[in-house]
C-alpha cells in the first residue's frame, strides 16, 4: 500500500495494545520473581530468570505458527486463537506448584501471546510501507512502551495488596478487554484477494522468499543481537537492583526510568526517521550502542560495581540507542516483505527471538555478584550488529555503482 500523510490514532492505540499484553505479561512478575520462586521452592535464585526468558521462546516458535496461518485465514481470527491460548496457560501458571510447570505455562504464554504481537506487525505492514511505515511503528512502539514504564510498580501494587497469582488473573483481564476492543473496532487488513491458499508447504515456500531477501535476513540478525543483550537486562534487572544494590524497594522507579529513555528514543524517531531514513538512524544508533557499552567495560573492567547513579546513567544512554533500534529495524527487515507480510513478520521474529533466548541465558548466568558482564554482553552484540550494518552498506554501494 502506498504511503500515507496521516495515520488514524486509534489503530496505533490498538496495535500497541495488542503488544503490549506481551509487555505486561513480562515486566509486571518481575517484583514477584522471588516470591513465586520461594513458592515453587527454587533453591537458585538465577532460576527465577527463566520465568521471563523462557516466555521468550514460546514467543519466537508461535510465530512461526501465527504468522503463515494469518497469510493464509487473515489476521483476526489468529489473534482470537492465540489469546484462547493464553487464557489456559495462564490457568497452569497461577494452579501449578512446580518451578517445571511454570516454565511450561510460560512457554506456552509467550505461543500465545506471539499471535497479537506478529499480527500487529504484519497489520501494520499490511497499511503502511516505507520510511512511513518506521514512523509508525515507532508511534507505535512509544506507546507500548508506556507498559514497561508503569508495570513493574504495577505488579508491586498487586503484589502488595494481594499476591503473585493476582498479577496473572489482571493480566488476563486487561488482555480480554483489549481483545474484545480489537474485536469491535479494527477491520480486517488483509483482503480475501491477497491471501495465500493454505497448504502444508505454506511454511517452506514462505522460508524460501524471506531467504531471497539478503537486507531482511540481515535486519532479522541485528534483531537478535540488540534484542538477546536487551532481554539480559529484562532478566536480570531485579536481581541486580535487589541483591547486588539492596534497592528492591525502588527498583519499579528505576525500571520505569529505562523504560522512559526507551519511549522517548521511539518519540524521537518517529520524528526523524522521514527525513532522515530508517537505514541512517538505526546504523548511527548501532554505533552509539556499541560505544556505550565498551566505555563501560574500559571504565568498570575490574567487575566493581560503580555507584548506582552511575549505572542507571549508563542504562539510559544504552537503552536511548536502543529506542533508535526496535521500530527501525523491524520496518527494515519488513519493506521488501509486502506480499508475504505474515509469515515474513513470523520469521523475522522467530529468528530474533530464538537467537535472544540462548544469549540472554548464558550471558544472564555471569550475572551474579557484578554487572560487567552485562555490557560485555552488550559491546560484543553491539560490535556484530556494527559489522552486520558495515556490510549492508558496502552491498548497497557496490549494487549502486554497478
Amino acid at each position: 500500500m502506498q504511503n500515507k500523510p496521516t495515520f488514524k490514532f486509534e489503530f496505533i492505540a490498538l496495535m500497541a495494545s495488542l503488544m503490549s499484553i506481551v509487555a505486561l505479561s513480562i515486566d509486571a512478575l518481575l517484583p514477584a520473581l522471588p516470591e513465586i520462586g520461594n513458592t515453587l521452592n527454587v533453591s537458585d535464585p538465577s532460576d527465577n530468570q527463566l520465568l521471563i526468558t523462557m516466555i521468550f521462546l514460546g514467543l519466537g516458535f508461535g510465530q512461526l505458527v501465527f504468522g503463515p496461518l494469518s497469510d493464509s485465514f487473515g489476521r483476526k481470527p489468529m489473534v482470537y486463537f492465540g489469546f484462547g491460548v493464553f487464557v489456559i496457560a495462564s490457568i497452569i501458571c497461577v494452579t501449578t506448584k512446580s518451578l517445571d510447570m511454570m516454565i511450561l505455562g510460560r512457554i506456552l504464554q509467550g505461543i500465545g501471546l506471539s499471535s497479537p504481537r506478529t499480527i500487529a506487525i504484519a497489520m501494520t505492514r499490511d497499511t503502511y510501507s516505507g520510511d512511513f511505515m518506521a514512523k509508525i511503528l515507532s508511534i507505535i512502539v512509544m506507546f507500548f512502551i508506556l507498559v514497561p514504564i508503569v508495570a513493574p510498580t504495577f505488579g508491586q501494587l498487586l503484589l502488595d495488596f494481594f499476591n503473585w497469582q493476582a498479577i496473572f488473573n489482571a493480566n488476563l483481564i486487561i488482555g480480554l478487554i483489549i481483545v474484545l476492543w480489537f474485536w469491535r473496532r479494527q477491520p480486517e487488513t488483509l483482503e480475501k484477494t491477497n491471501r495465500i491458499k493454505f497448504s502444508s508447504s505454506i511454511f517452506i515456500s514462505g522460508t524460501k522468499e524471506f531467504l531471497r531477501y539478503r537486507e531482511a535476513i540481515a535486519f532479522t540478525l541485528v534483531s537478535g543481537f540488540i534484542t538477546g543483550s536487551f532481554m539480559v537486562y529484562l532478566s536480570t534487572s531485579q536481581q541486580i537492583f535487589q541483591e547486588q544494590y539492596q534497592l528492591g524497594d525502588i527498583f519499579p522507579y528505576i525500571f520505569a526510568s529505562t523504560a522512559f529513555s526507551v519511549g522517548f528514543a521511539t518519540f524521537t524517531n518517529s520524528r526523524l526517521v522521514i527525513r532522515f531514513g530508517a537505514f541512517n538512524i538505526a546504523y548511527t544508533a548501532t554505533i552509539a550502542y556499541a560505544v556505550i557499552s565498551i566505555l563501560y567495560v574500559v571504565l568498570f573492567y575490574s567487575g566493581n560495581n560503580p555507584s548506582v547513579g552511575v549505572l542507571i546513567t549508563f542504562f539510559l544512554l544504552q537503552f536511548f540507542a536502543v529506542g533508535f533500534l526496535f521500530g527501525n529495524l523491524r520496518s527494515l527487515a519488513m519493506e521488501p516483505l509486502g506480499h508475504i507480510a505474515g509469515i515474513g513478520a513470523a520469521i523475522n521474529g522467530f529468528v530474533s527471538t530464538v537467537m535472544a533466548v540462548p544469549i540472554a541465558n548464558y550471558i544472564g548466568s555471569f550475572v551474579k555478584t557484578s554487572v560487567l558482564p552485562l555490557f560485555i554482553g552488550f559491546s560484543i552484540f553491539g560490535i556484530l550488529s556494527l559489522l552486520v550494518f558495515l556490510a549492508v552498506k558496502r552491498r548497497r554501494r557496490i549494487i549502486f555503482e554497478a
